[in-house]
């Protein structure tokens, strides 16, 4: 379920994202890229929070 509710928030910020930015340089809103984007960046954050760890390094006396 967390993949899902991922890719569809990246999806819709990503879309936002894309069509402002199209809006502002005066250029058409592409859909697909915008798809591919979200595609890419959905892939990417599940790949960084995999690397990440998730507990906090025991460096005690390190002050």
């Amino acid at each position: 379920m967390r993949f899902f509710w991922t890719f569809f928030w990246t999806f819709l910020l990503v879309q936002m994202l894309t069509y402002v930015i199209c809006a502002m340089i005066g250029a058409a809103f592409d859909f697909k890229l915008a798809f591919i984007l979200s595609v890419i960046t959905t892939v990417f954050i599940f790949v960084i929070s995999t690397i990440i760890p998730n507990e906090p390094t025991a460096k005690d006396g390190l002050h």
